[in-house]
């Protein structure tokens, strides 16, 4: 058995592939490094992130598949996935080894796969666009906690920008404890030491938020209760468009 360790990110799995290539040994397991290896296993290869090495991998899979297939690539990473890593590898290798793009061709598990998982992850950064809640902070900065199923902080991060771009605002993933930052010039990653916020449900701690913030949640929950109509409630399809995982952190569903 043939286990391959890297950084676990996207570069680093690009020169992953550049490396076993250059070493005609294909792995049988890929692993990040914090993860224990098993028992029993023939040869193993720590990979570290090449930004040549990536930059080859990646412009090689860009003649053979157009862009969109590229970039689902690159989406279909950010779900974290178990087996993700195997199954991006065994996609580059057939699309190295084939004449003409496998993209379409959803007749092989591996092409069908990548397909499903990217339409999932795609979905929640939908969901992330459509459900997000801001909370002002007493410095005016607004503050919104997420807690997406995939790692898709990436590609949310434009429309927020352009959305909000005239106020500084703080997104922030819950679960990988990281977030984008917008000071109203640039939007960058941030990670916080201590957290001014109750990590169950996102909520600003006391003297954290904005004086009004609690007069401006209170208006959304009456305003939101007063167009709601008894009569046409339907649970049941509710939770199909807004799923209940995401109710925590939505003042009108508190």
């Amino acid at each position: 058995m043939n286990i391959y360790s890297y950084d676990k990110s996207f570069e680093g799995l690009l020169s992953l592939v550049f490396d076993a290539y250059q070493r005609s040994i294909f792995p049988d397991e890929i692993k990040g490094r914090d993860v224990s290896l098993p028992l029993l296993y023939t040869n193993y290869y720590e990979v570290f992130t090449d930004e040549k090495k990536a930059r080859r991998v990646w412009e090689g899979l860009h003649k053979k598949l157009s862009k969109e297939a590229c970039g689902m690539l690159s989406i279909v990473f950010l779900s974290e996935m178990e087996g993700v890593e195997m199954l991006l590898f065994r996609y580059m290798k057939k699309t190295f080894a084939a004449a003409s793009s496998i993209e379409v061709n959803f007749a092989d598990p591996d092409v069908l796969e990548c397909s499903k998982i990217y339409r999932k992850v795609s979905r929640e950064a939908e969901r992330m666009r459509m459900f997000v809640r801001f909370q002002k902070m007493a410095d005016g900065v607004f503050f919104a906690p997420i807690d997406p199923k995939y790692n898709v902080l990436s590609l949310v991060a434009d429309f927020f920008t352009d959305r909000f771009g005239d106020q500084k605002w703080i997104v922030y993933d819950m679960t990988r404890q990281y977030g984008l930052f917008y000071d109203l010039r640039k939007t960058e990653q941030v990670r916080f030491d201590a957290l001014d916020f109750d990590t169950e449900t996102g909520k600003l701690w006391d003297g954290q938020a904005a004086e009004d913030e609690k007069l401006f949640q209170q208006l959304w929950k009456t305003y939101f209760t007063s167009t709601s109509i008894a009569a046409r409630k339907n649970l049941k399809l509710q939770q199909q468009h807004l799923p209940k995982r995401f109710w925590k952190y939505l003042p009108e569903k508190q």
